[in-house]
């Protein structure tokens, strides 16, 4: 098993930045794709961006390339969400996710089905 704690989030007005962090507690070394998700009340939790463990290609969905970039540290067991340039429609509740089997980790499919999940945090973005 593997508990994932975030941190980060929070309130911001339009253009502004926040980072989100994810760890893994324990078993690091299980798991395989790394990411966020978000989700809005009404809607589908969807992928935001991905990343390998160990770092190298990502992928973001289209609605926050440019202004999201994903990163991980292998050394600290963690990875990163910077968001900048933040839009109303970024407000959701955003989760990290963790899978051991990487299946469609860099395809914008990725579901997480099986994997893990932090607890959520809350990203609002006012005016």
């Amino acid at each position: 098993q593997v508990r994932l704690q975030q941190s980060g989030g929070g309130s911001v007005q339009t253009g502004g930045s926040l980072r989100l962090s994810c760890t893994a507690a324990q078993n690091y070394y299980l798991l395989n794709c790394l990411g966020w998700f978000r989700r809005v009340p009404g809607k589908e939790r969807e992928a935001v961006a991905s990343i390998y463990s160990g770092g190298g290609v990502t992928y973001e969905a289209e609605a926050v390339k440019g202004r999201f970039t994903i990163s991980v540290d292998d050394a600290k067991r963690t990875w990163y969400l910077q968001m900048d340039g933040l839009k109303l429609e970024d407000t959701a509740m955003y989760y990290c996710a963790a899978d051991p089997r990487g299946t469609d980790c860099l395809v914008g499919t990725w579901r997480n089905a099986g994997g893990y999940w932090g607890q959520g945090t809350q990203v609002t973005v006012a005016s």
